[in-house]
C-alpha cells in the first residue's frame, strides 16, 4: 500500500464508518414507526445507503485494498434487505460491512504509523 493509498483508505474508512453507524441507528428507529411512515423512512434510508455506497465505490477505485469489495457486497445486501421490506435484517449486513471498514482503517493507520506519518 502506498502512502497515498493509506491516507485515502483511512479517510474513506472513517467517513464510511460514520455513515454505517448512522444508517444502522436510523434503521433501528424504522421498526418502531407506524406503517404509513415506515415506507417514506425506508426510501430516505435507501438514499443515504446509496450515497454511502458511492463512497465505497470511490474507495475501491483509489485504493488497492480488496476488502472494499467485501464492504460493497455487504452494503448491497443491506439494500436488498431494505428493498425487500425486512429492514431489521439490513443491520446485520451493515454490521459486517462496519467490521471490514474498521479493519481497513486499522491497517491503513498502522501503515501510516510505520512510515512515521502518525
Amino acid at each position: 500500500m502506498t502512502t497515498k493509498e493509506a491516507i485515502l483508505a483511512f479517510s474513506q474508512s472513517e467517513k464510511i464508518k460514520s455513515g454505517i453507524i448512522w444508517v444502522t441507528q436510523a434503521l433501528g428507529v424504522l421498526s418502531g414507526l407506524p406503517e404509513k411512515n415506515r415506507k417514506s423512512a425506508e426510501r430516505i434510508a435507501h438514499v443515504f445507503i446509496g450515497l454511502m455506497l458511492g463512497d465505497v465505490h470511490l474507495a475501491v477505485k483509489v485504493t488497492a485494498d480488496p476488502t472494499w469489495r467485501d464492504v460493497e457486497k455487504n452494503i448491497d445486501l443491506a439494500l436488498v434487505m431494505l428493498d425487500s421490506g425486512v429492514s431489521q435484517e439490513a443491520g446485520y449486513h451493515l454490521t459486517r460491512a462496519l467490521s471490514h471498514v474498521t479493519d481497513i482503517g486499522q491497517r491503513s493507520m498502522n501503515e501510516l504509523r510505520d512510515r512515521g506519518l502518525l
